[in-house]
């Protein structure tokens, strides 16, 4: 077959049904020449539903079940170790929600222009979208613009183009699960990857019933980074509550100023190594990382305490009215250390080398 489309067609799954087959035949006879079929850990009474491998198609297999990420990661390796390499990979789902012609559309936008990744979006707003598609992605969404300034219209399209120099990072980004395309949007700014967006036919056969995302488990993978950072927040308040009131009564004979700024040196410590370590992982210059760390943290102790001093004051001062300021401006404060420290106090030293 001459090859039609510059590009390698990767398609993760996991107990399918007939359907697969159908995908993979639809994709070859478009003119796709390069498909990869992974199946990752499927139960023997699947195993039928999967293409035979051929000239075309390539089905690479997990014994056990580890995530789409992971089959997706194990992918993109296989493209990479190649040495006939196309410009870049599109992921495609193998229930039959992406059409073929999007997938054509997706291929043709990676490969005009920036070498973008491009994101085959979906629209939640049109009636037959089961109401926990609409309302996950639309909050998702939210989030995405609030914390990580990315303006994304389907946070969880499963239609994906990538070119071939942006897979190295790809394989750098975490998670082996459905965290793993969230962890990949993430991982676009950072690594000064563009972002462009193809709309495509919203497709849901049976309200998505094959799906296998877990609404719960895999949502606290997705949510992962935020929690995190949450968790670390509250361990710091917690460290700085009980040692103020150790420092206070123990050593410093109720000296309040003593006992406040020791407690919040420690707690302030405890929540940079949380957020070094565990939320952020930022590797490099660890005295660079706290120079930047507290470059950020003074000035929002300040604008904390002077915002709620002044806003209150304004309602008439009383401990109710800085209670009721206190904690919208907190929230504010929270998602601009949230993206500060994200973008700039932990950023990846690594990545900007690259560039």
């Amino acid at each position: 077959m001459e090859r039609k489309y510059n590009a390698t067609v990767i398609v993760p799954s996991l107990n399918p049904d007939e359907k697969l087959r159908g995908v993979v035949d639809g994709l070859l006879a478009a003119g796709f020449d390069d498909i990869i079929v992974i199946d990752d850990g499927s139960a023997p009474e699947y195993k039928s539903n999967f293409p035979e491998p051929s000239d075309n198609v390539t089905l690479l297999v997990h014994e056990v079940n580890r995530g789409k990420g992971a089959a997706m990661k194990t992918a993109f390796r296989h493209f990479l170790d190649r040495d006939d390499r196309r410009a870049g990979v599109i992921t495609v789902d193998g229930d039959g929600q992406h059409r073929t012609e999007d997938v054509i559309n997706c291929v043709n936008a990676m490969l005009e222009g920036e070498p973008a990744l491009v994101m085959g979006c979906r629209n939640f707003d049109l009636p037959h979208v089961p109401a926990r598609s609409r309302s996950g992605n639309k909050i998702t969404s939210a989030v995405f613009r609030i914390l990580f300034g990315m303006k994304l219209s389907d946070t969880q399209t499963g239609l994906r183009a990538i070119r071939a120099e942006h897979l190295p990072v790809m394989l750098e980004v975490e998670g082996d699960r459905y965290e793993y395309e969230t962890n990949m949007l993430m991982k676009l700014k950072p690594a000064k990857i563009p972002v462009k967006e193809v709309e495509i036919e919203t497709v849901y056969i049976n309200e998505n019933e094959t799906s296998h995302f877990r609404v719960v488990r895999d949502s606290i993978r997705i949510y992962g980074l935020i929690i995190k950072f949450l968790l670390s927040s509250v361990a710091g308040t917690v460290v700085d509550q009980v040692g103020h009131a150790l420092f206070l009564t123990l050593l410093f004979n109720g000296n309040e100023y003593l006992a406040a700024g020791c407690a919040r040196l420690i707690s302030s410590i405890v929540n940079f190594i949380l957020n070094k370590e565990a939320v952020f992982k930022g590797k490099g210059n660890t005295g660079k990382f706290l120079f930047r760390y507290y470059l950020l943290a003074i000035p929002m102790i300040l604008i904390s305490a002077t915002a709620v001093e002044f806003i209150s004051r304004i309602f008439g001062g009383s401990d109710l009215a800085k209670t009721l300021v206190k904690i919208p401006v907190d929230v504010l404060l929270f998602i601009a250390s949230f993206r500060i420290q994200r973008e700039w106090v932990f950023s990846d030293e690594n990545t900007k080398k690259k560039d």
